[in-house]
């Protein structure tokens, strides 16, 4: 049975992610342990919410008008000048504030990096998936403001295209620990994103140097942000500022490598790959956390259909994906210490790999990444 989407009340805990301003002002006031508040949020509170609200099976209707999401597309929309305002307010309070020592600042813009990256980053995904210009540049500020602009050209030309293959630098390979692939991912992710772009002007006869070329724009906004941030607070401004940006960062990443670790598509030979089905991310039905995150667990779905809007993406069950056992906020904490994580997520790599791919009996490429790039990848 689907659920209704269209009112206010069926959005509203969609706006849970508003609680997280506050508990940076008072951080910032207070100082102490209160600095502690957003990390504690983000990662302890919601798993123990999580806990007690249970799962969310139910699907909404994927005919809904656009016009019945107004209410959620709202959030994602008016989150950019919260955003704004709470990352330079703090950076303005912060560097004037005598009452806090460096190590309440350094915890308290780890916290900012908690609002940037869990909730700043994943409404820019979401922003970043639709068609119309505001809210794709919408999209794009919230992007600098963290410094990973290029970001969008990486998920949209390549993550999403070649999710599952070697092509795809986020998708983690089995056995692989978070901290190698997050340099890996550094390190590759910048001059992947050129690349596609790069193909994708040739493919119109122009210049990678072509105005039309986004990371003009992208360098552009980022040099605007840090410029704010150094006119606001200096040097500390500018070090807290690039300091908060690495958290999001960080945090972005941890959730690449959750969402789709040890998950491969076929090899089908020359280069080809099958299509990307819902089996290929790890789908996760937790409530409380799915509203924090405006669903972005349900990756199974959105990798299935990539333009469909966060409110009516579907969750599935585990006979058509594979299943977290508990929620992000919780699997990137495990993420962090590499045997743990490898003790409780192989086994289930293992049996969804047994589950679809029975016939394959060497998972030796898969594992390194030595399968051939997908044909036409740049």
């Amino acid at each position: 049975m689907s659920r209704p989407v269209s009112s206010f009340v069926s959005a509203a805990p969609f706006w849970l992610s508003l609680i997280l301003v506050p508990l940076a002002i008072i951080g910032a006031s207070a100082g102490g342990w209160t600095v502690w508040l957003l990390p504690v949020y983000g990662w302890i509170v919601t798993s123990i919410l999580d806990v007690i609200a249970g799962r969310e099976t139910g699907n909404p209707d994927t005919d809904t008008p656009e016009a019945d999401l107004f209410w959620y597309r709202l959030i994602t929309m008016i989150w950019f000048p919260i955003q704004a305002v709470t990352l330079y307010g703090m950076i303005w309070y912060v560097t004037r504030a005598d009452h806090l020592v460096t190590w309440e600042k350094i915890v308290l813009f780890f916290g900012v990096g908690v609002i940037s990256g869990s909730i700043g980053i994943t409404y820019a995904h979401e922003l970043m998936h639709q068609k119309n210009r505001l809210e794709r540049w919408l999209g794009d500020l919230l992007l600098a403001t963290v410094l990973y602009s290029h970001f969008r050209t990486e998920h949209l030309l390549v993550h999403h295209r070649y999710v599952g293959t070697p092509r795809d630098a986020v998708t983690a390979r089995y056995n692989e620990g978070f901290h190698r692939m997050f340099f890996r991912v550094l390190t590759e992710g910048p001059g992947s994103a050129w690349r596609a772009e790069k193909q994708l002007l040739s493919r119109a006869g122009r210049s990678p140097l072509h105005g039309s070329n986004p990371f003009w724009r992208y360098g552009a906004l980022q040099l605007l942000a840090l410029v704010l941030a150094f006119a606001i607070g200096g040097w500390a401004g500018l070090g807290l500022f690039i300091w908060q940006a690495f958290v999001a960062i960080w945090q972005l990443e941890l959730v690449n490598y959750v969402e789709h670790y040890g998950l491969t598509r076929r090899h089908l030979g020359e280069g080809k790959y099958e299509h990307v089905l819902p089996r290929h991310s790890w789908n996760a039905d937790h409530k409380v956390t799915n509203w924090m995150l405006i669903n972005l667990q349900r990756h199974s779905d959105h990798h299935y259909k990539p333009d469909r809007r966060f409110p009516l993406l579907q969750t599935y069950s585990a006979d058509e994906a594979p299943q977290l056992p508990i929620g992000y906020p919780g699997m990137t904490a495990l993420a962090m210490v590499p045997p743990l994580w490898r003790r409780r997520m192989n086994p289930r790599v293992r049996a969804w790999r047994k589950k679809y791919y029975p016939d394959i009996s060497d998972w030796t490429d898969y594992n390194r990444g030595n399968l051939p790039m997908p044909k036409g990848a740049s």
